[in-house]
């Protein structure tokens, strides 16, 4: 009975803890110049673009196009996605959702 309260309370622990973390896929040639894309009319009041991309498929890159969205809270930004390169080659840090001031305590 106290290992299944244990369990369950590892079970909930790990279920409210954000996932955060990227997993690190690496590709060895670099992703082709970004495209450019028209954006179409705005859907409404409130909507921020959010940049299209080269997204890792396989060993080849295929384009992610670019959206109107609803930015999560009030002040949001779109911190677009991008590229670095490491000695095992390039790698993708997706774009998200971030505020002016990254989270410090108001």
């Amino acid at each position: 009975m106290k290992l299944n309260w244990i369990y369950g309370v590892l079970v909930a622990t790990a279920l409210t803890i954000p996932a955060s973390a990227q997993v690190g896929i690496y590709i060895g040639g670099a992703p082709p110049p970004l495209r450019y894309e028209e954006r179409g009319p705005v859907p409404g009041p409130g909507y921020a673009w959010v940049d299209g991309y080269w997204a890792p498929h396989g060993r080849r890159y295929a384009w992610v196009a670019g959206r109107w969205d609803r930015p999560p809270y009030e002040g949001a930004y779109w911190n677009h996605p991008h590229y670095d390169h490491y000695r095992q080659g390039w790698q993708l840090h997706e774009g998200h959702w971030d505020r002016e001031d990254h989270g410090r305590d108001h």
